[in-house]
């Protein structure tokens, strides 16, 4: 396929619509209240929607559930080196000034995180309480974006300006992440890139927008830098089990009901076995993680069940991180 030199190259067939956006993602934790006390602190989020096995949490003030959290208590945490499953999801904020605040905010607490500029972003990273990976992040205007002549999305990992960032809070201090905080996209480790474009941009509709980052394809709907993160970086490791903590889902949001149909006939076609289960539909990705897909209006239901299967200076950084 030629590339597109607005958004990279297209897929032979079904093409995801300009307004995809994702939804909520659905972490297995160890320990329930200590999660929600870390996003409570850290993050500055609220749990919406609470149960013996679990919480919904969103920004203060917001609409949109943003994370999903299931108990499994004693669930083994993530190593450091990673498995096939979530490198991290990624928590976009409406402007820099947001994130200027969020890193003053994680310099005052001491609590440590990583930082890079990736020149379509700005973003921030860090762990919770089971290792799970998470980037908050804010997008600069996509008018500074540039492409390659064949139409490959320029993205790089380069130090993050932590004073200029926290300059940009304009001395406003950190009250909770903001209210129109979404879900901007998620970053997974797979087993094979082949099969992972197969299955995201082959049969799920994405495009690709970066493919020569090493060991890692970026893919996208409607010109954003990407919604979906692949890489081999962990793909020797053996997956998460049960008793891990781990993604369970992540949330595709499309426009239409005839939208989903056609998501879901292009899934099928390709060999993906998709279940229809309340409206929404599951499905799972080669290298085990489960995506559920729904039509906008459906994407802030809790899920139908379980897929089978600072203005002053920042010491607590570490170092660069992949978008």
């Amino acid at each position: 396929m030629t590339p597109d030199a607005r958004s990279g190259i297209a897929p032979p067939g079904y093409r995801l619509p300009v307004a995809t956006r994702l939804g909520r993602v659905r972490l297995q934790v160890g320990d329930l209240e200590r999660s929600e006390a870390f996003y409570s602190r850290v993050l500055g989020l609220e749990a919406v929607d609470r149960s013996v096995g679990g919480a919904v949490l969103r920004a203060p003030g917001g609409t949109e559930a943003l994370v999903e959290l299931v108990a499994r208590p004693g669930a083994r945490p993530l190593s450091p080196r990673g498995r096939p499953g979530l490198y991290h999801y990624a928590l976009l904020l409406p402007d820099r000034a947001e994130l200027g605040r969020f890193a003053a905010h994680l310099a005052e607490i001491g609590h440590r995180f990583g930082s890079s500029d990736h020149r379509v972003s700005e973003a921030l990273y860090l762990t919770d309480p089971d290792g799970l990976g998470i980037e908050v992040y804010a997008d600069r205007p996509r008018a500074r974006w540039s492409r390659s002549e064949g139409g490959q999305l320029v993205m790089t990992t380069e130090p993050l300006d932590l004073a200029d960032l926290t300059a940009a809070a304009g001395g406003r201090s950190f009250r909770g992440l903001s209210p129109d905080t979404v879900v901007g996209h998620i970053h997974l480790h797979v087993a094979d890139l082949g099969e992972a474009a197969h299955f995201y941009h082959e049969a799920l509709g994405f495009d690709k927008t970066v493919w020569n980052y090493p060991g890692a394809l970026f893919l996208s709907a409607g010109g954003y830098h990407h919604h979906v993160g692949t890489n081999t970086w962990a793909a020797a490791a053996s997956p998460a089990g049960p008793d891990d903590a781990r993604l369970l889902s992540w949330t595709l949001i499309v426009p239409t009901s005839a939208e989903l149909e056609e998501a879901t006939a292009s899934l099928t076609s390709a060999g993906f076995r998709v279940e229809d289960v309340g409206g929404r539909r599951l499905t799972m990705d080669p290298s085990g993680t489960a995506v559920e897909l729904v039509a906008a209006g459906e994407g802030e239901r809790r899920s139908a069940a379980p897929h089978p299967r600072s203005a002053r200076p920042c010491p607590t950084t570490e170092r660069t991180r992949h978008p």
